[in-house]
């Protein structure tokens, strides 16, 4: 009989990791419930904005998108990563604008430089709206909001269009809030008790059908 110091364990240890999805979207409703009120003009400036922007659209997003690794979900860890690296970028964009962190004097900035960055967020929206098709109907909606965000913000920060544009990015964020609140909601609450308290909707499209049939 061997000796049982002398016994190796091979083989893959699956980790329990619980579904990040509902802390992801809580950071993302908060962010944008709260940034949509000062494009909709119910408040004004973006100072107390970043911290939010930092620390829940930001930070929460990216650690949701870093345990959608360990469920090998593809769709959901770029998404929350890809968000969450967003609103870094935004925090500190406007920490410069609130002189936070400054530039060097005499160095102007050009915010069309930010037209192009909602622009690439845009297209990176686009791909992004066509797989939540294979998550749910709820998930779809919010990229789709996410979408004419984007669109918006481009449009109107690159100059090519009027008030409509900005009216677009602003109503739009509002809703993505109220959307991803209940996704998160949903999610919670679906999971805790093991049986469907909120619906979602189930996955739908071309693309999901033609994959259920490869299963």
């Amino acid at each position: 009989m061997a000796d049982l110091n002398e016994v190796k364990v091979t083989g893959h240890i699956q980790e329990t990791v619980a579904n990040p999805s509902p802390l992801g979207l809580l950071g993302l409703a908060l962010v944008t419930l709260i940034a949509s009120s000062q494009k909709l003009g119910i408040t004004d400036g973006t100072l107390y904005i970043i911290p939010w922007a930092l620390f829940l659209g930001a930070s929460a997003q990216f650690v949701a998108g870093l345990y959608d690794f360990k469920h090998n979900n593809t769709f959901g860890a770029t998404a929350f990563c890809g968000y969450g690296f967003f609103w870094f970028a935004v925090a500190v964009t406007w920490m410069m604008s609130n002189g936070i962190i400054g530039t060097a004097e005499g160095v102007a900035g050009d915010l069309h430089q930010l037209g192009f960055a909602f622009l690439g967020y845009f297209i990176f929206t686009m791909f992004m709206t066509v797989g939540s098709m294979g998550a749910n109907k709820v998930l779809f909606i919010i990229f789709f909001l996410i979408d004419l965000l984007f669109l918006g913000l481009f449009m109107s920060t690159l100059g090519w269009g009027g008030e409509f544009w900005h009216e677009l990015a602003a109503y739009s964020e509002f809703l993505i809030a109220i959307m991803s609140f209940y996704g998160s909601a949903a999610t919670v609450l679906n999971t805790h008790y093991g049986y469907t308290v909120l619906p979602v909707g189930t996955p739908f499209g071309p693309w999901h059908r033609k994959a259920a049939a490869l299963k």
